[in-house]
């Protein structure tokens, strides 16, 4: 009698244990988590594979559908241009953010694409939470979410990257958390909450920032090993404050004077990536998510490998070291998603806001076709030959990120033609080295481009925001100043990773080109969302049908 009570009591255990995490996948993801890792190439996933654990990104490609010709199909990819493309489904010439600044004729001054003086920062410095994404012209998927639920939906969006946390978040969002550099909290704005809710207080009293900052970070595997890389002390390499070798007492480097932290340098760790997961993990379990059968959404940006490309190269030690790190840190998070709601209740995609070339140092030294584009100079020359041409004035108002704005009311008030001069200022760049395409805003407005860079570059194109002049470089180029390119159209630019995941995706590979504005169409299809009339993107059927 004991032994049968026993085996029921056995089997009661598992019915209770099958209710809460059941095998059959629910009819709609009780939780959607877009995963988007900085920078990140496509090639990454085959340089390094031999070297990740099973539990990490081989799970997700493994038993995913990969998409394997994924593309930021448009020119200028920078982080501004790339989320918001991704969470929105259009084209920078739609959604608005052409880049991460731009300079606005109107108002006579320079746009940040987040930036927001009307709200005030929550839980931290207050120039480090002045941000809202009243820039982005376009509703995201998971702002159409919220409102096809009557926004009972919960979504949030975590990132050390404010632009990745509030673009991503969309407008709707419940809260948008990003990293300040001057407290180590995580913070957000007034735009999302009247006053920081008690879980993020608890969670930032626990002072993790400052733990990760007493680490010592040495390789994960003996140095010999990292043979996808170049040598330690690489000399195309600014490094870790002058530092460029391992092991980096993180400590000493991120101490200032007794008792302040330079936070700022977490971000440029593997130990980055590591906080972040930690405080997605907390954000899942402190609101919820994934609790009931309407669907949640979760934006999580893994961004050291932005951060930590300002000072190492692609093919660098520190790189590899990183995503060997975020391997693991992606196992943890995807065990503890199966613990706590079930990978079958869940929808992964995974991708990159953009890619980046080679550091152009190293391709010139191996006499690879590539250089730098000296943006000051050539500036500085065509402003000289506009002076003699028409006469001393500030005709050049901006330049920033192969666009330049030219002073339309002074071409006014001097009664030229608009066309005619931007189209002298297109012929003048297009001579300099490295520039392999020039484009005018009136080119764009005027043609329909339907294949080439042309397509691309009308693409980024917005009549509000864009410069006079957009330019494209030669392939392996980068501008002055600017470690690694991120903002061509070329593969190694645009070509990212994108893997769905979970909730009734199944496994296979799809080799045909994919936009990244093809994310936004698909997921929407599954979670029966109207299509909103600003997405672009076109559904991918081998992952619906």
């Amino acid at each position: 009698m004991k032994l049968i009570f026993i085996v029921l009591l056995s089997v009661f255990s598992s019915l209770i244990s099958f209710s809460q995490n059941p095998v059959i996948p629910s009819k709609k993801p009780k939780l959607v988590i877009g995963i988007v890792v900085s920078e990140m190439r496509y090639d990454y996933l085959q340089r390094y594979w031999d070297k990740f654990g099973e539990g990490g990104f081989k799970r997700i490609v493994n038993n995913g559908v990969v998409c394997k010709n994924a593309h930021h199909d448009y020119l200028i990819a920078e982080s501004s241009a790339g989320f918001a493309t991704i969470a929105t489904g259009a084209y920078p010439a739609n959604h608005g953010l052409v880049a991460d600044y731009w300079y606005d004729r109107l108002r006579d001054e320079i746009q940040s694409s987040i930036r927001d003086e009307q709200v005030v920062t929550l839980g931290g410095d207050y120039e480090s939470g002045k941000f809202s994404p009243w820039q982005l012209k376009y509703s995201t998927l998971s702002d159409e979410l919220r409102l096809a639920n009557k926004f009972d939906s919960k979504v949030f969006s975590v990132s050390m990257d404010p632009r990745a946390a509030v673009i991503s978040g969309g407008h709707a969002a419940n809260a948008s958390y990003w990293f300040d550099d001057k407290t180590g909290k995580w913070i957000s704005s007034s735009y999302y909450l009247d006053s920081m809710v008690n879980w993020v207080n608890v969670f930032n009293s626990k002072g993790f920032s400052d733990l990760y900052l007493k680490n010592t970070w040495n390789t994960l595997y003996p140095i010999a090993e990292y043979t996808e890389s170049l040598e330690d002390n690489s000399s195309y390499e600014k490094g870790m404050k002058g530092q460029k070798t391992f092991p980096y007492d993180i400590g000493l480097l991120s101490t200032v004077k007794k008792k302040v932290k330079d936070y700022s340098l977490l971000k440029t760790t593997p130990y980055g990536n590591s906080f972040t997961k930690d405080f997605a993990i907390s954000a899942i379990v402190e609101e919820k998510l994934g609790k009931d059968e309407i669907t949640d959404w979760l934006s999580l940006n893994f961004s050291a490998g932005s951060f930590l490309g300002d000072n190492y190269t692609s093919w660098s030690v520190e790189m590899e070291d990183m995503y060997l790190r975020l391997d693991k840190d992606l196992e943890h998070f995807l065990s503890f998603i199966d613990k706590e709601i079930g990978m079958k209740n869940v929808l992964i995609f995974i991708t990159a806001e953009n890619a980046v070339s080679h550091d152009p140092a190293y391709m010139m030294n191996k006499r690879m076709p590539s250089g730098y584009f000296n943006y000051n100079s050539a500036m500085m020359l065509l402003r000289s030959y506009l002076n003699v041409i028409y006469g001393q004035g500030d005709w050049v108002k901006f330049y920033y990120s192969k666009q330049i704005y030219l002073n339309r009311v002074l071409i006014d008030d001097s009664k030229l033609s608009l066309s005619e001069f931007q189209e002298r200022v297109a012929r003048f760049i297009l001579q300099f080295e490295g520039v392999s395409n020039v484009l005018t805003s009136t080119d764009l407005i005027r043609n329909n481009y339907t294949k080439g860079e042309f397509e691309k570059m009308q693409k980024t194109y917005n009549q509000k925001r864009s410069g006079d002049i957009i330019l494209q470089l030669s392939p392996g180029w980068a501008e002055t100043g600017v470690e690694r390119e991120h903002s061509s159209s070329y593969n190694f630019d645009t070509h990212v990773p994108l893997v769905f995941y979970g909730w009734k995706t199944g496994r296979g590979e799809i080799s045909r080109n994919i936009s990244v504005t093809d994310i936004m169409p698909t997921i929407g299809y599954l979670l029966n969302i109207s299509r909103p009339q600003s997405v672009q993107g076109t559904i991918i059927n081998e992952l619906v049908e």
